[in-house]
């Protein structure tokens, strides 16, 4: 997202299970990803990135209207609780839960294959949040199915 923007970043990975200190200090939850900007501590992806778009304007990557604006929040809002939710249960539910988890959104996202085949991005002519939202659980997928 930030790439897509002109905007440098700092990427610093941690360890899930051992998280170091100041990220405990920043995040009362401990939780990637954590974004820190000035004064302002974030975490959670999709509160990270709708600030980082109003922060960033240029190029806008929620819709200008307000319909299509709520649609998109819709989106992303749907894409958290099914297929993240799903994902979630894959990397930490016991073998049996992950495996129905991985049967559900393989189905869910062979369902929905031909979405992606009719515009150039997820709904839509132009690359937006809604992208931004999913890649990473598309990125994901090859780690998730191998598990």
């Amino acid at each position: 997202m930030l790439a897509e923007k002109g905007v440098s970043f700092e990427i610093e990975h941690v360890e899930k299970d051992n998280p170091p200190q100041d990220l405990i200090d920043l995040n009362p939850n401990q939780s990637v990803p954590t974004l820190v900007d000035r004064e302002l501590t974030l975490w959670e992806s999709r509160i990270i990135m709708e600030y980082l778009d109003e922060r960033f304007p240029h190029p806008p990557l929620m819709p200008v209207y307000p319909v299509a604006r709520g649609e998109s929040r819709l989106y992303m809002q749907r894409i958290e609780k099914d297929w993240y939710s799903l994902m979630n249960t894959i990397q930490t539910g016991t073998a049996a839960q992950a495996d129905n988890a991985r049967k559900q959104l393989r189905e869910e996202l062979q369902a929905i294959a031909p979405v992606f085949t009719q515009k150039p991005y997820f709904l839509s002519d132009e690359f937006s949040l809604v992208d931004c939202y999913l890649a990473p659980l598309l990125w994901r997928l090859p780690y998730s199915a191998s598990k």
